[in-house]
């Protein structure tokens, strides 16, 4: 009898990771093609560009573990975070967390306070002026929003919006740069000092935080713990919202066919979900090979490293006639930008609800004619985390 040996993975060596956060998505395209299965040597990953790949890695967590031991995250976080524990351990921190995510507190108290967020800093902007959305509107709407979910509501704009960054540049440190990681120390010393502060207020005065329900839960999770929870919604809640606002910002700004439609219609909803999609604010997410398998055919050995290309999914021609425009037209096909499996994005609904039904409808009632001056001069960048670095608009 004779065993046909399985053809072995591809090796990508010219790619490297400057190339993946100037311009991932041409790289995608191509891999989808050529080697949707492929070994790139530059992050130390088997990549993954098809839908159909990283849903099954995502869904399967006992052969796919999010305890990837090369990943920069458990340094820059000083932990090992959720993001990186299954089952029982993943399940126990995520659900320390889960009443602040409540629909309940969504609708009857997070609503009505982001709104009064919204109303100050949309209520700041002057019409005629030309300024950058990303620094006057949609970095510190996401900062102080998230303040408040999180129970830490004495965070400066400022700081959290350095604290986030400081966290995702160490979480995504593949080239392993000791300067990132001084800067994520840093982060984490200034707020570990403020999470003792805000421990005891917490205490004393319970609220719908997630702070506080972690402090004030009947069988609390360790201290440690806590402290990273927070650090982990600090690290994608700020850039999550920001970046797909922006996203979807430029999108409906260069069709102008579709922001009309958009304004008339009320398809704040279709924009988000087109938006994030097209742009996708967390590009992929890395999983442990727990046993031998296979994926396409190619053999993948126990201890490997695959990366979920989740960016890629969300362009799969599979699923999407001409994925690289943004269209919120197009026929509802469910996509992966908020992950999927156990790990899927907690902070969906409360994203969802802070873009699509109050901040969008909002900006546009209050400047209609909004004009995007040089939409080729945005520049969209970011290999794990995805979005335009700038957006200067005029106000109408």
């Amino acid at each position: 009898m004779t065993v046909t040996a399985l053809p072995s993975i591809p090796v990508q060596d010219q790619i490297t990771i400057a190339q993946l956060t100037e311009n991932p998505y041409a790289i995608y395209k191509r891999l989808r093609a050529e080697a949707p299965v492929a070994r790139i040597p530059s992050i130390q990953r088997i990549l993954l560009t098809k839908a159909a790949d990283t849903k099954h890695v995502k869904e399967n967590w006992e052969l796919f573990s999010s305890d990837d031991p090369r990943t920069p995250m458990t340094r820059a976080f000083q932990a090992q975070t959720l993001m990186r524990k299954d089952g029982e351990a993943h399940k126990r921190e995520r659900n320390a967390m889960a009443p602040a995510f409540a629909p309940r507190n969504i609708t009857g108290c997070w609503q009505e306070l982001y709104t009064k967020v919204a109303q100050d800093y949309v209520g700041g902007l002057q019409r005629g002026d030309t300024v950058d959305l990303f620094t006057a509107l949609a970095a510190p709407y996401a900062a102080r929003c998230l303040t408040h979910l999180l129970g830490i509501p004495e965070a400066t704009d400022p700081e959290m919006i350095r604290w986030s960054q400081a966290l995702i540049d160490g979480a995504g440190n593949f080239g392993n740069a000791p300067e990132l990681y001084e800067r994520s120390d840093q982060a984490n010393a200034e707020m570990n000092a403020l999470f003792d502060t805000c421990v005891g207020r917490v205490k004393t005065a319970p609220d719908q935080s997630a702070l506080s329900a972690m402090v004030n839960a009947e069988d609390p999770i360790e201290k440690s713990q806590i402290y990273s929870n927070i650090k982990i919604a600090i690290g994608g809640g700020i850039n999550e919202p920001r970046d797909a606002l922006l996203t979807i910002l430029y999108g409906l700004l260069t069709n102008p066919d579709q922001l009309e439609a958009c304004k008339a219609e009320g398809l704040w909803n279709a924009a988000f979900e087109e938006g994030v999609r097209w742009v996708a604010p967390i590009q992929a997410s890395s999983r442990l090979v727990m046993e031998d398998t296979e994926i396409r055919g190619h053999a993948i050995a126990k201890g490997e490293v695959v990366m979920t290309a989740q960016a890629s999914a969300c362009h799969d021609e599979d699923l999407y006639d001409r994925p690289d425009e943004f269209n919120l037209f197009r026929a509802k096909t469910s996509h992966q930008a908020f992950g999927n499996g156990p790990h899927f994005c907690q902070g969906t609904h409360i994203a969802r609800r802070m873009l699509a039904q109050i901040i969008l409808p909002m900006l546009f009632d209050r400047f209609p004619n909004m004009r995007l001056p040089e939409p080729d001069a945005v520049k969209f960048w970011g290999f794990g985390f995805r979005g335009p670095l700038s957006l200067p608009v005029t106000l109408n």
